[in-house]
């Protein structure tokens, strides 16, 4: 098989430049899987040793105010291995030079001893010491947006007294791998932080001595999470409790979720892709080989080379090929997840973070490689293998060239000969020009796929902060304020409109289904706090029933129509069958909506508010946040303006490395599919140039003939690509719909011209490349060419 070996070489060296193209298509897709799995990879490796090491909980509830001597009747529930208690409460912060509003999360620690569960990572600094007031020690983001260090202070107003807390540590939590406010979308690293107080302090400070107000639990082994909630909940019903919730539910894993389970789509949507049209390519090569090569096939099995021999010799050159691919292509993926790793540094916070390599990616990445281009190339290779010695030394029949459609329809001096060439070779070659065009729409679906979601993120925005939510600022209260309270708010100089909400805790269910969402009560024709449908149109609070968000509609499977119980988890806990009204569109949260009045008669409680919504004068801003950080009954306070610059700064930096990699690999894909099918058009059809030029035919008009092809092959292909990206979209919004957020789909006209715009410039230059060997063809070689 020596020889072979040899004739295998000087093969692949003659059309080098096919081959660079289909090893660089293969070599994108199995970057975008290594990429995909050795992330993955490396966030559940650190997920799983920081939860492991560090004692994450399985459970979580809240209350009101809970004695301590509920907590041995809470460890002797069935499939609870620990229990830790804990006061926590969120705080106004008075953050030196941010005239933006912060808001902490201030969570007890044992006094003496180190918490049971979710332990903390000391990063820098020094745990707090028991006997020594004021202490805390803060979470990392928050820290580093603000440049704490130890020997730091920081103001806080805890339950309506200013204090003065001095950081003496900066720590990291399981419980907060991503730092996210409850209620936002994103995290606020400048915003919002995590604190961690001695006990006493907390105690002392709310009031809470000899309670709690939080409790965390580790399962044991094999226990059932749902009945160790249910007995849960039945012991805290008399203390406030609104539900606990297992890990599942957890703000920070849900996230860190949401974000190795895109990983995985990831994995499997892109690779398909790439090895689809690889295998596309290949087929086409090595065909154009084997027709090419019919007397060498022949020669060879004249000499006694058997059947096998010569079809493996030509297996060969295509696991060469994808096999030089794959090695590519896992050396990328390993630098672009090193890069991703490094992004998400900034986002996750681990003790320890580092690049992991999924060696049994590798492996399945070799496997999948490997069978895509066997697949795509075994029909092609079948053929030598069946092709009989005689018959091989025959050359293939010529084409049967016949007027086509168009030029039936079309008189047949409008068309100049090189045009009538073009479409007699098209409609010759049906298949080929299928699969071409396909190819070539790959490359456009790809574009669009990368880019989608800036627009999609963009409309949600606009949708959520803009056309729904056209407050300045909101407020939520530590307790609901009476009316006189909401009228001090509302009167604040520079407010100019204000509207209050009452939020409850609640149970929706519907048949067999149920969830644990939050009911806002809006007045009745809200106009800062607007809810709207599918097509933006205002939805009206109606004076009865209740409102569901499109996502918690297709949770629970109810229209509007339904009849649904609905149990509230504060206070005297009503429960009642209510009717759903009408569906709102929502692409954040889980949430459902009720008339303010009905609320309150439901509650059996007078005009109380647990917020407000309030458009500000923009010039007296920052006056009503400092007047409200005064007020004691004031819990937080959120300024639209900021919330939005901070989700657009994050999302930005994500989208942009991103974006960056599926531009490349969109445009490996289009110069790949184009330049091999410019190329092999180019061997097919040498002869016919080469005559064309001898009976006295321009370089331009030999150019229209090949160039011509391929041009048509790409005005076709973009609308195709268009379509199918779109589609594709559809696809991938799909499988981000969580319930913190849904991604819309939506692709604006610049994704499209932008897709195309990178398809036409790959085609221009796979032109130039191919036109330059054209002005290289060598008339008499070619002419000398066997018919």
């Amino acid at each position: 098989m020596l020889k072979l070996d040899r004739k295998l070489i000087r093969d692949l060296m003659q059309m080098k430049g096919q081959v660079v193209a289909i090893v660089l298509v293969i070599a994108a897709g199995v970057a975008t899987f290594v990429m995909s799995m050795c992330s993955y990879a490396s966030l559940a490796t650190s997920k799983d040793s920081f939860y492991r090491e560090f004692r994450f909980a399985d459970v979580f509830s809240s209350a009101r105010r809970v004695p301590d001597t509920m907590l041995p009747r809470i460890a002797q529930i069935s499939g609870v291995a620990s229990v830790e208690a804990r006061i926590v409460d969120d705080v106004l912060l008075d953050v030196p030079e941010m005239a933006d509003p912060a808001t902490a999360r201030l969570i007890s620690v044992p006094e003496h001893g180190d918490a049971v569960l979710n332990k903390l990572y000391i990063a820098r600094g020094r745990m707090l010491e028991a006997g020594r007031t004021g202490e805390v020690v803060v979470s990392e983001v928050f820290a580093d947006a603000h440049g704490f260090v130890a020997g730091d202070t920081v103001d806080a107003i805890i339950n309506g007294r200013r204090q003065t807390l001095k950081i003496v540590g900066v720590a990291l939590s399981p419980e907060y791998v991503i730092q996210v406010q409850p209620g936002s979308i994103m995290p606020d690293n400048k915003r919002f932080g995590v604190f961690w107080i001695n006990q006493r302090d907390l105690e002392a400070a709310l009031d809470m001595t000899g309670a709690f107000n939080s409790v965390t639990l580790k399962l044991a082994y094999d226990s059932n999470a749902d009945e160790v909630i249910d007995q849960l909940d039945r012991l805290l019903k008399p203390y406030g409790s609104v539900g606990a919730y297992d890990r599942d539910q957890q703000i920070s894993h849900q996230f860190l979720s949401d974000e190795m389970a895109q990983l995985r789509s990831t994995a499997i949507m892109a690779p398909a892709i790439f090895l689809s049209v690889a295998a596309f390519l290949l087929n086409i090569v090595i065909s154009r080989i084997i027709a090419q090569q019919r007397e060498q096939i022949a020669a060879l099995k004249a000499f006694g080379y058997t059947h096998v021999e010569v079809g493996l010799h030509y297996l060969h050159m295509v696991l060469v090929i994808s096999l030089t691919g794959t090695v590519i292509g896992a050396g990328l993926g390993f630098w672009m997840s090193a890069n991703i790793v490094h992004l998400y540094e900034e986002f996750y916070k681990f003790p320890q973070l580092e690049f992991q390599v999924d060696w049994l990616a590798i492996a399945l990445a070799f496997l999948l490689t490997t069978a895509a281009a066997l697949i795509g190339t075994w029909l092609s290779v079948r053929e030598v293998i069946a092709l009989p010695p005689a018959e091989a030394m025959r050359p293939a029949p010529p084409a049967n060239y016949r007027p086509t459609l168009i030029e039936r329809i079309v008189p047949a001096g409008s068309l100049p000969s090189e045009v009538r060439m073009v479409i007699r070779n098209v409609a010759r070659k049906p298949l080929k020009a299928s699969l071409s065009i396909l190819g070539i729409a790959m490359a456009v679906a790809v574009m669009i796929v990368g880019n989608f979601s800036l627009d999609s993120i963009n409309y949600m925005m606009d949708f959520q902060f803009r056309l729904a939510q056209r407050q300045d600022i909101s407020v939520t209260f530590v307790e609901p304020a009476t009316a006189s309270v909401v009228y001090e708010v509302s009167r604040l100089p520079g407010v100019q409109e204000s509207e209050t909400m009452r939020s409850v805790a609640a149970e929706v269910k519907f048949q067999n289904r149920s969830r644990r969402v939050g009911i806002l009560g809006l007045q009745h024709d809200p106009q800062l706090y607007r809810l709207l449908d599918s097509s933006e149109q205002v939805v009206q609070v109606p004076d009865f029933g209740i409102m569901l968000n499109s996502k918690l509609a297709d949770l629970l499977g109810a229209r509007p129509g339904d009849l649904v119980t609905l149990e509230i988890l504060e206070d005297k806990r009503p429960t009642v069958e209510i009717e759903v009204t009408a569906i709102v569109e929502e692409y954040t949260g889980v949430n459902a909506y009720m008339n303010k009045q009905q609320l309150h008669k439901l509650l059996k409680e007078s005009e109380v508010a647990s917020g407000a919504y309030l458009k500000v004068d923009s010039s007296r801003l920052q006056d009503v946040f400092r007047e409200l950080e005064q007020r004691p009954g004031v819990g937080s306070v959120a300024i639209k303006l900021a919330v939005l610059e901070s989700f657009n700064e994050t999302v930005a930096k994500n989208i942009l490395v991103m974006r960056s990699f599926i531009i490349m690999f969109a445009a490996v894909i289009a110069i790949g599919v184009v330049y091999n099918s410019a190329r092999i058009s180019l061997s097919e059809r040498s002869r016919d140039l080469a005559t064309m030029r001898v009976v006295g035919f321009t370089r331009r008009e030999v150019s229209i003939v090949l160039l011509g092809e391929i041009g048509l092959f790409t005005v076709c292909a973009i609308p195709i690509g268009c379509l199918l990206g779109y589609a594709l979209a559809g696809v991938m919004a799909a499988g981000l719909d969580t319930d913190n957020y849904r991604i819309p789909l939506v692709v604006s006209r610049e994704t499209f011209a932008l897709a195309a715009m990178v398809v036409v410039v790959a085609t221009f230059l796979s032109g130039l490349i191919v036109q330059r060997r054209i002005n290289e063809l060598d008339l008499v070689a070619v002419l000398k060419m066997r018919e």
